[in-house]
């Protein structure tokens, strides 16, 4: 059915991306094992996280032409992440997804493909 689309394409380009992450980084804030671990002002985050998006779903490569080579685990590694954050911020995600227009099915897959780098950043195990 979108064979011959990028993913990114397949969801609606630039504007289903920021769509995503405008509604993403509230729930983020507002989450109490994610929230603490995200700065105060949150734009500079957020306008990352749009880059990044973009270039990972299959659009321009944004973030490596301002950035570099996106080395995301290395990125993270300076920040608490544990496998209930990992497991809050694909829930987060989740939630944002299902805010927008983007069908169910690739909704799903989104989440499919982000589950392995929000795991992948794990570098800490869950606090008791």
């Amino acid at each position: 059915m979108y064979e011959h689309r990028t993913l990114y394409e397949a969801i609606g380009g630039a504007p289903a991306v920021r769509s995503i992450v405008e509604r993403f980084y509230p729930k983020v804030k507002a989450d109490p094992l994610l929230g603490p671990i995200f700065p105060e002002d949150i734009r500079p985050v957020m306008e990352k996280q749009y880059l990044f998006l973009t270039q990972f779903l299959g659009g321009p490569p944004l973030y490596s032409e301002k950035y570099g080579h996106p080395m995301m685990r290395a990125r993270h590694l300076p920040f608490p992440v544990t496998p209930a954050r990992a497991k809050a911020w694909l829930d987060c995600m989740a939630r944002a997804l299902a805010e927008t227009d983007i069908p169910e099915p690739l909704q799903a897959l989104v989440l499919e493909r982000l589950s392995g780098p929000a795991y992948h950043f794990v570098n800490r195990e869950d606090e008791t």
